[in-house]
């Protein structure tokens, strides 16, 4: 992936482009919660819901599809390494088939509770070391795809812009939707700065809302080491296991608003 410095178009140009606001939701297992995940789906406009491979059980899942319609909120499946302990960060070799099989066992799960509670899934993201994994691996990135099929539907894959996930979703006639994040540093190159990294996350909440905005209505934002770069994307995530992540999200999509943006899902 390679940035790009562009002329920025006039904000009130820009600023009727649609934007979903998306998050990640059923972190949890058992008795442990990380995401409010009713009050993020009274904010929220797609929710991303971990399946059981980094978070998520089937009472969860469950819970949270019946949630996401009674909001009217799109039902995206999270699909992760198989890695409970690591919540899904870790590094992970996967055999391409094995890995193909397993997005689809991930997708098909949720699509039990989305029928069962009056929705369906309604597109596909990855989690955390796979989503990583999937911007410059071709191979892993393929395997993804080929699982979204095997689960038997053409469903619009979610990933970051240019990354080999979204050529292979693109190649397969699946719909690709680039997204950007709220509250993650951008490298140079656009991808994203490591989680290990000072910085990795933002946790001002102004410039979080600030760097939202600029996003939705220019497609730009400045990385890490100060360079402009463009993030033109269809779905902005701000993450639900960050702390005051509901006030965040509710000061998100309220400044999107005002500033013209029309938040809605893509799917």
């Amino acid at each position: 992936m390679t940035a790009t410095t562009t002329a920025e178009p006039h904000p009130r140009a820009a600023a009727a482009r649609p934007v979903d606001l998306n998050a990640d939701l059923g972190e949890g297992f058992g008795h442990w919660r990380l995401t409010d995940d009713e009050a993020l789906l009274s904010v929220v406009t797609s929710a991303n819901v971990a399946c059981g491979f980094h978070a998520g059980d089937a009472v969860t899942m469950r819970r949270v599809c019946e949630l996401a319609v009674a909001h009217g909120v799109r039902i995206g499946a999270q699909v992760s390494y198989r890695d409970l302990a690591g919540f899904g960060r870790r590094a992970m070799d996967v055999p391409a088939e094995e890995l193909a099989a397993e997005v689809a066992y991930q997708i098909g799960a949720l699509e039990v509770f989305a029928r069962a509670a009056g929705g369906r899934v309604a597109y596909v993201k990855p989690h955390g070391a796979l989503y990583n994994r999937v911007v410059h691996d071709e191979e892993q990135a393929a395997a993804v795809i080929e699982g979204v099929r095997l689960a038997g539907g053409a469903l619009p894959v979610l990933g970051l812009p240019g990354s080999r996930l979204l050529r292979a979703a693109a190649k397969s006639s699946l719909v690709a939707v680039a997204e950007a994040f709220a509250d993650r540093a951008y490298t140079d190159e656009g991808t994203l700065v490591p989680r290990g990294s000072a910085g990795a996350v933002l946790s001002d909440a102004d410039e979080v809302v600030a760097r939202s905005v600029r996003m939705a209505t220019t497609g730009c934002v400045t990385s890490a080491g100060g360079r402009e770069i463009r993030v033109r994307a269809r779905s902005l995530c701000v993450h639900g296991d960050t702390p005051g992540a509901v006030d965040l999200a509710r000061r998100v999509r309220r400044a999107l608003a005002e500033s013209g943006a029309v938040v809605e899902a893509f799917a």
